[in-house]
């Protein structure tokens, strides 16, 4: 027997902190739930875990995300469909307006109501937000930057990818212009016999004899407003450092005098001019023929020689200074040439990039993302900002307008509604996602609780019975005093 080591109850002791190291460890399980609480239950089980731990947070985000996206479409589907109802009614007052029942005065109530309309659709645009973040002024549409400022108004289909686009513009487009061939001041009188009718483009404007030239250029001028005609008196035809919007003409006062120059609003070869005069004493009065007709011409666009980015079966169509590019797949680019603005026979580079749209992050990783693009919806990107109902054909080409108007919208509604159903899809994608990378998770992380209960209880009972054999074991050293008695 021996008492400096007693063997028996350093063994002992040895299990019971095995046994308490086991039933603690047991204990942690059971109190957290948690298979692995260290890097030490489960090493490669830990880091497998980590990496899925962080993938599910980052699908429950993204499903957030995908789910602000939504929000964000809704709110412009909700402005953009007001917008579509003022248009409607903007349609419905040119109807309206191009019946014949109508007064001048009828004419400019109508148009007062299309302007306050139009004031609306613009104030749309402009505040229209989520989240402080604007949603229908251009920001979050694919910008196009061209190195002329010549070029403006540039609108693409989603066909359009990122590249240089490079045209050449050979000519601008004209208005229509008839020049008079008699020098006039306001103190000029219209001769007897002269008196008569100037008709322009189907507005007739009458003309007493006696009429101080200035009270004729009034009502000329009020005549030829109605039928879309700028009138002016030009002292020096050959001065072409004008506006374009006045042909490139130089009006004078009519107290210089000069000769009366008529110049379409519009430009192009549908701008075709009629000036009439009933009377050939007055029309050589005004210095104008009996009968007067002229057309603009349309701007003259190529593709350039050492473009890259159109295809070789690219179409380019033009409607006065508008310019049409179309391709295969859906392919459209369409851009507004301002007359005067460059130089004939120059190219123009059109930089289409990548900023713009709003990149919603719909996934878990990078680059899992997905990018809308809302377009601009004013009156000037939906070519509504020059509509005027008390022209004479102005009724009838507001209505062709807004059809056209709300044609664009309708493309912009459709183009959100399916960003909205693809994110719908996302958001349950993500969701199921998640839910099954937490099922996986739980397999690996979670512990299950009637086996830990199993392995508690038994080393519950070996912890009992090892702390009952120390204590015997401890009590073997007394046995070597009964040898000294």
């Amino acid at each position: 027997m021996k008492i400096n080591h007693n063997m028996s109850a350093i063994v002992a002791n040895k299990k019971l902190l095995r046994t308490e190291n086991t039933l603690s460890n047991s204990i942690e399980r059971l109190s957290t739930g948690l298979r692995i609480n260290r890097a030490s239950d489960d090493a490669a089980g830990m880091a497998i875990a980590s990496k899925m731990t962080a993938q599910i947070k980052g699908l429950g985000q993204a499903s957030r995300n995908a789910s602000d996206g939504v929000s964000v479409l809704e709110t412009t589907d909700g402005a953009l469909n007001e917008v579509h109802n003022m248009l409607q009614r903007m349609r419905e007052l040119s109807v309206q307006a191009a019946n014949g029942t109508n007064t001048p005065d009828d004419l400019k109530a109508i148009q007062l109501e299309i302007g306050s309309l139009r004031d609306e659709i613009d104030r749309v645009s402009k505040d229209t937000e989520f989240n402080t973040k604007p949603l229908l002024d251009g920001t979050l549409d694919q910008r196009v930057y061209p190195d002329n400022r010549g070029v403006t108004r540039i609108d693409i289909s989603d066909a359009v990818s990122e590249n240089t686009y490079s045209v050449q513009i050979n000519a601008d487009a004209t208005h229509a212009v008839i020049r008079g061939g008699a020098n006039l001041t306001e103190t000029s009188v219209v001769p007897a016999g002269a008196a008569g009718s100037v008709i322009i483009n189907g507005v007739e404007v009458k003309i007493e004899e006696g009429e101080t030239f200035d009270a004729v250029y009034e009502k000329l001028r009020a005549g030829a407003e109605l039928g879309e005609v700028n009138l002016m008196v030009v002292r020096n035809l050959n001065d072409t450092s004008g506006t374009p919007e006045n042909g490139f003409f130089v009006p004078s006062d009519l107290a210089t005098g000069g000769n009366l120059v008529f110049v379409s609003d519009e430009y192009g070869q549908s701008a075709e001019m009629n000036v009439k005069c009933d009377n050939p004493t007055l029309a050589a009065f005004l210095g104008i023929q009996s009968e007067s007709q002229a057309n603009g011409t349309d701007v003259q666009v190529d593709i350039a020689a050492d473009d890259e980015g159109f295809g070789t079966q690219a179409t380019i169509l033009t409607d006065g200074n508008y310019v049409t590019i179309t391709d295969r797949g859906g392919f459209e680019m369409k851009f507004e040439v301002i007359p005067g603005e460059i130089t004939p026979g120059d190219t123009v580079n059109l930089d289409v990039t990548g900023v713009g749209p709003m990149t919603l992050q719909i996934g878990a990783n990078e680059n899992q993302t997905m990018d809308v693009r809302i377009q601009e919806i004013s009156s000037q990107t939906l070519y509504i900002d020059k509509v005027n109902v008390c022209t004479v054909t102005g009724a009838s080409r507001a209505i062709t307008s807004f059809d056209g108007a709300i044609a664009k919208v309708s493309e912009v509604r459709s183009s959100i509604g399916a960003y909205m159903n693809r994110l719908d899809y996302a958001v349950n994608s993500l969701d199921l996602t998640e839910e099954n990378m937490t099922q996986a998770l739980s397999r690996i992380e979670d512990v299950d609780m009637a086996e830990e209960m199993t392995e508690y209880t038994k080393y519950n009972i070996l912890s009992q019975a090892a702390t009952s054999v120390l204590a015997q074991a401890n009590d073997l050293p007394q046995q070597v005093l009964q040898l000294l008695q």
